[in-house]
């Protein structure tokens, strides 16, 4: 991430336990503590909504609506917000229920970054008109639990989720 010290810009920066970097000379501190973000599991008639992203990482691949947590928001808010943002559909954040979390890296720009990733899930009784975000998504298809393929999901985070899920609720 960083090649040289932000401070002194002298090259004696080094990343620490892959926790946070340290500059030698001027005793800058920088943590890359771990990023939040939030995907929802919504459910139609033993259905799931998977979008394709639009782009990297995971470019091409199934995903789950969601996206990262802004500051001064909730978990909630921001799946709202991102759902609102990727599938122009409104839910409100106590519609949604607390489904697990899971570790997850998001390599961006040739930076790792790490992020814990808070799964949520909604049953709907109809299935809403989507209208995508094409800078996001590039198409959104409604599959049956036991078609999901987790291989072809972008993400280990979202791949553990879904098949906990199906596994749940197939008992």
């Amino acid at each position: 991430m960083f090649n040289y010290c932000p401070k002194c810009q002298q090259p004696n920066i080094s990343f620490i336990n892959n926790h946070y970097f340290s500059c030698s000379i001027c005793n800058f501190l920088y943590y890359h503590n771990t990023a939040s973000a939030v995907a929802a599991i919504i459910e139609c008639k033993g259905e799931i909504l998977l979008t394709v992203r639009a782009k990297a990482p995971g470019k091409g691949l199934f995903d789950l609506p969601g996206g990262f947590v802004d500051h001064n928001e909730s978990l909630e808010q921001a799946l709202s917000r991102e759902i609102c943002e990727e599938l122009s559909f409104k839910i409100l954040p106590q519609q949604f229920n607390y489904f697990t979390s899971e570790p997850n890296t998001y390599n961006y720009q040739n930076i790792k970054y790490n992020t814990l990733d808070s799964i949520f899930t909604l049953t709907l009784e109809e299935k809403p008109p989507l209208i995508f975000e094409t800078s996001e998504i590039i198409k959104a298809s409604w599959v049956k639990k036991a078609e999901i393929d987790t291989e072809s999901l972008a993400f280990s985070s979202i791949k553990r989720a879904i098949s906990n899920y199906i596994n749940l609720r197939s008992v």
